[in-house]
């Protein structure tokens, strides 16, 4: 059969200092470029992205597929209007280009909120739609993190989350897509049911490899293999996103409408029953620094401290400096910290060479309240071009490109900076400046959970650390002005009052 694929991702932080404008699909970064046509799969080939399995699994399957385009952008605040139009644009003259079609995949994100639409993915569908009918079989991957709104699930035919966080599974999701796209080809009709849950869920406390979201995920493909039951996806919501829709969601496809309803009531009792343990712990900077100390001068392997306010994979810039002047405060030994997002000390490291000194002000330059640089004397220890191919189970197969990259040094604590923003959550991004992890006693990354992946392996202790940054893991803190009424801001927590003037 002929299929159309194509995809568009962003995950979008309304509180986040920066929006996501044309070039920052255009240059890619962590992942690919905006590609286009042919081009799609070329870029995409062997990485470890939905859209890359469901190309897979459909010519294994025989079928022909017509490439629209593939986009993506670091998470950041709303996605520009002129990006979304210009991209959106893209794809639709593409479909409408397209005759013949049998079936339409999408690899979309679930969290895209634009200058002018809360729900960009919605906004999208609703256009495809307008453009190709009802009838045409549309199935649509979503990352972990979506806030699935009802008009993404009655604008898709099928909508399918990943089931691990850290998201080692988004190719194997695109292979899930495609099954279900090849039943609905088959002339199958499946009956819908969404439940939304009444809590928001911090980031760090969503991670698949510890409870309770370990046994809820494990739990998915049980349910789901029940008669008269397709597929079931527990979606947790990305909390940083002040819009209507936000938060964790429950969706089911079947061809028994019963059962299907009955799945997806029973999946959000279990997830409701949970609801308290999903606050979580984490320490201050102090508290994670002088833990991460005591512990590493009596291990073999290093603690690895999660820089979580700050993750770029949730919209911070990495550049906030709280957690690097809390290990030069306190002497960390055998300590390194990444990835610094500066592009200006980047270039000032490449011009001065390896082995300067630098009197620099690093990071802070996203104008956030509160933050400055620190200033210091910085030794250039190593240089690089920030382009490497990453190995570990998130970024596998990803060609990085994060422009002008240096290993600087202060107080005897390493930093990673580099010249575009990439959350650290692979082994590469510290070897391509010279570090091997293993080797150190303390590694800071700017990540809340997808590091783990690549790191937990090899770390005595993941310590998650609230170091200052746009990002706060307790939602309270939040000024939430578009959230519907009735939503916990927290696991167990105060109610949202509703939308503000």
């Amino acid at each position: 059969m002929k299929i159309a694929v194509g995809g568009f991702q962003h995950e979008t932080n309304t509180f986040a200092p920066s929006k996501a404008d044309f070039q920052a699909f255009a240059k890619g970064g962590a992942w690919p470029a905006l590609s286009r046509g042919a081009e799609v799969f070329e870029v995409l080939a062997g990485v470890n992205l939905p859209c890359a399995g469901f190309i897979e699994e459909a010519r294994a399957g025989g079928h022909q597929l017509v490439p629209l385009s593939w986009a993506a952008a670091t998470p950041s605040a709303h996605v520009t209007t002129d990006a979304f139009e210009r991209i959106a644009g893209q794809i639709l003259e593409d479909l409408k280009a397209a005759s013949g079609l049998d079936g339409l995949y999408l690899d979309l994100h679930g969290a895209m909120v634009t200058e002018r639409h809360e729900d960009g993915e919605g906004e999208l569908l609703r256009r495809i739609r307008d453009l190709v009918g009802p009838d045409l079989p549309l199935v649509v991957s979503l990352d972990l993190h979506a806030n699935v709104t009802p008009a993404m699930v009655e604008l898709s035919d099928a909508l399918v989350a990943y089931r691990t966080y850290p998201h080692v599974d988004m190719a194997v999701t695109g292979g899930r897509a495609y099954r279900l796209l090849a039943t609905l080809m088959g002339g199958r009709k499946l009956a819908k049911a969404r439940r939304a849950l009444p809590f928001l869920i911090p980031l760090t406390s969503g991670c698949s490899l510890i409870e309770p979201a370990q046994s809820l995920y494990d739990s998915l493909g049980e349910r789901e293999s029940l008669p008269g039951v397709a597929s079931l996806s527990f979606s947790a919501g990305f909390s940083p996103a002040d819009i209507w829709h936000c938060g964790p969601s429950v969706v089911a496809y079947g061809e028994d409408p019963a059962a299907t309803a009955r799945a997806a009531a029973e999946l959000e009792q279990a997830v409701l029953a949970e609801e308290a343990a999903f606050a979580g712990t984490i320490m201050s900077a102090e508290q994670a620094v002088a833990h991460a100390i005591a512990v590493s001068g009596k291990a073999r392997r290093p603690v690895v401290l999660a820089d979580t306010q700050d993750n770029p994979g949730a919209g911070g810039n990495g550049d906030t400096v709280g957690l690097l002047a809390e290990l030069v405060r306190q002497r960390a030994p055998r300590a390194v910290i990444g990835l610094i997002f500066d592009p200006v000390a980047a270039e000032r490291a490449h011009a001065a060479g390896e082995g300067a000194t630098l009197e620099i002000g690093l990071g802070a330059h996203s104008g956030l309240a509160g933050h400055a640089p620190l200033q210091g004397a910085y030794r250039v220890k190593k240089l690089g071009d920030g382009k490497f191919e990453c190995t570990g189970p998130f970024y596998r197969g990803a060609r990085m490109a994060l422009g002008p990259m240096a290993l600087l040094e202060l107080g005897g604590v390493e930093v990673a900076v580099a010249s575009k923003k990439a959350q650290l959550a692979d082994r590469e991004m510290l070897r391509h400046l010279g570090v091997d992890p293993e080797d150190r006693g303390i590694v800071a990354v700017k990540s809340s959970v997808h590091f783990r992946a690549d790191f937990q392996p090899i770390a005595e202790q993941v310590v998650v650390a609230a170091a200052p940054g746009p990002n706060p893991v307790d939602h309270l803190q939040l000024d939430y002005r578009l959230l519907r009424p009735g939503v916990r801001l927290m696991p167990s927590g105060p109610l949202s009052t509703g939308p503000k003037a």
